[in-house]
């Protein structure tokens, strides 16, 4: 049973679209399925990039240490999604962390067998390059919004991207649930937790959004992207 849910996870993730059922079958030998509790390191950074993950529930942080024990959040990584996948081109090792910040399912492949698997698979290969490239982009994006933009302007960009990738259109409104807790968001755009709830506090005050512990709602995401224009 735990094999077939395993093969059924793996059928269900994008990059894995359009394979044939004996190429499923050798993907699932490789692979193992594994529950990370709530606050659980997946990885470290500085240890071996020996492995890719899929995420098929929960939410994971990718975190990075600075100096001087500043923590902050390079990315979330949601359900369906790929992590890790830097280990299929880079021998050395983790720069970040991963974190379950939910719990958490995960399949994991050995970067060697994943190799040797794509090796067979040009498409998928094409896939996986692809992948590596959007991630790429996006944390480009993201270093020019830490340098270029203000902490208003960081924190709407973060609520009005995670919405529109994740969040669901309610007539005009976009709707996200579970959020993401003050602290989180402030690893994530380089503020303090207190400017995160002081900038939430005034666009609610403002009737711009609406949020609580477990969801945030943006009224109407034309007038929060004109702030960051």
């Amino acid at each position: 049973m735990a094999e077939q849910s395993k093969l059924w996870y793996l059928e269900n993730f994008n990059i894995f679209k359009g394979l044939d059922k004996s190429s499923l079958d050798k993907l699932n030998k490789i692979t193992s399925m594994q529950d990370f509790p709530k606050s659980q390191p997946i990885y470290f950074a500085n240890e071996p990039s020996n492995s890719i993950f899929f995420l098929k529930k929960g939410r994971v942080k990718l975190t990075r240490t600075s100096p001087d024990g500043k923590e902050m959040i390079m990315a979330l990584v949601n359900p369906g999604e790929v992590f890790g996948e830097m280990a299929y081109i880079d021998d050395g090792e983790r720069t970040d962390y991963a974190i379950a910040l939910d719990e958490c399912l995960i399949c994991a492949i050995s970067k060697d067998e994943f190799r040797e698997f794509v090796s067979k698979h040009p498409e998928l290969n094409k896939k996986i390059t692809k992948l590596i490239g959007f991630k790429l982009k996006k944390f480009s994006e993201r270093i020019e919004d830490l340098v270029f933009k203000d902490a208003q302007q960081r924190v709407v960009t973060f609520i009005l991207t995670f919405a529109k990738n994740y969040g669901k259109k309610v007539g005009d409104e976009l709707y996200i649930k579970p959020f993401l807790t003050h602290q989180d968001i402030a690893e994530l755009t380089a503020c303090s937790r207190q400017t995160v709830n002081a900038i939430l506090t005034e666009l609610r005050e403002q009737g711009k959004i609406k949020f609580d512990r477990r969801k945030l709602i943006i009224h109407n995401p034309q007038e929060l992207e004109n702030l960051v224009k």
